[in-house]
């Protein structure tokens, strides 16, 4: 509504410098018409400029100062030479239009290097910086951390990426019933961090148009932000490492919460199925953990008591082999 109000306004005034330009009566009126079509074009100019990012702008208009410095300091050598003023005002122009567009240029491709623009910049004390949190689509999707969310043990500024927003609703728009399903419950994580949580998601609009994979960008716009990764992607969670990403892994803190436990400690588990192995059977604890029971197979169905024998940790999960008790 206030964007709205602010183009309405900015007709308003070009369609009244159009009158004053012109004068009165018919004229001033034409005036008035040339101004405000002069105004909508410039709005339509705005919006098809959506797309264009603040980091953009700001290399451009780095590279733009920098063209203008070098041909300044060129021009000043030839004046020193004594180079003839028609030929100095010809290579001056010249120069001048050349140095910018390559400076231009240079700045607009390497703007992933630049830290000089207003969202990175972090107007604080240093013992006071801000963490950021850049949100992967699996992290959305599997809706823990919802409830991370309302423990506060995760604290710092939450990023959804427009590419990952863009890749949620694609699943969500999907013909698959089940990745639809997985799309929309993703979209209510979201709706719910924000209001039922309270706690402010920024969208982020950059894209990286020369990388493909969403991965890859996630952790190509990490590294920018000096932010952290939320995600559950093992593989993800691997690539970020390698490129000194710090990754907030949603399984790995499920793997760490989990109750410990040391051989000869007994157990109540309800045998649910038999195991891989001869005579074994499996049940699960309440977090998920599988329980393998030796010699169990005849109780499968029941709840018996098991004494821990070992304990192996895998990348899938926790495994806790036991045997009955007094056997």
């Amino acid at each position: 509504m206030t964007l709205l109000f602010i183009r309405l306004l900015f007709i308003s005034g070009a369609a009244l410098i159009g009158y004053q330009t012109t004068g009165g009566d018919q004229t001033g009126l034409w005036g008035a018409l040339v101004g405000g079509v002069t105004g909508v074009i410039i709005i339509f100019l705005e919006i098809g400029m959506r797309r264009v990012s603040v980091r953009g702008l700001s290399s451009a208009v780095f590279g733009l100062i920098l063209g203008v410095i070098m041909s300044k300091l060129f021009s000043d050598v030839l004046i020193l030479l004594k180079v003839e003023p028609e030929v100095l005002s010809l290579v001056r122009t010249t120069m001048t239009l050349i140095l910018c567009y390559l400076c231009m240029v240079i700045a607009m491709r390497g703007r992933d290097e630049f830290n000089i623009i207003i969202p990175y910049v972090r107007l604080s004390r240093q013992n006071q910086i801000e963490s950021m949190i850049v949100i992967d689509t699996s992290a959305i999707i599997d809706g823990r951390i919802v409830d991370i969310c309302k423990t506060k043990f995760v604290e710092g500024k939450m990023v959804v990426p427009r590419f990952v927003l863009k890749e949620l609703q694609q699943i969500a728009d999907s013909s698959d019933p089940i990745k639809r399903q997985r799309g929309r419950r993703g979209l209510e994580v979201l709706n719910t961090i924000q209001k039922d949580i309270g706690i402010p998601i920024t969208i982020h609009e950059d894209d990286f148009p020369d990388i493909k994979e969403v991965d890859a960008k996630l952790v190509k716009l990490a590294k920018l932000l000096e932010a952290k990764i939320f995600t559950v992607d093992f593989n993800l969670n691997r690539v970020a490492a390698i490129q000194g990403v710090e990754v907030l892994n949603i399984n790995e803190l499920a793997n760490a919460i989990k109750p410990v436990v040391f051989p000869g400690e007994v157990m109540e588990i309800k045998l649910l199925k038999d195991g891989k192995e001869h005579n074994q059977a499996v049940g699960y604890l309440e977090d998920g953990t599988m329980v393998v029971a030796e010699d169990a197979r005849k109780f499968i169905g029941q709840t018996v008591k098991v004494a821990v024998t070992s304990v192996l940790q895998t990348q899938a999960g926790r495994m806790i082999f036991t045997k009955l008790e007094g056997k």
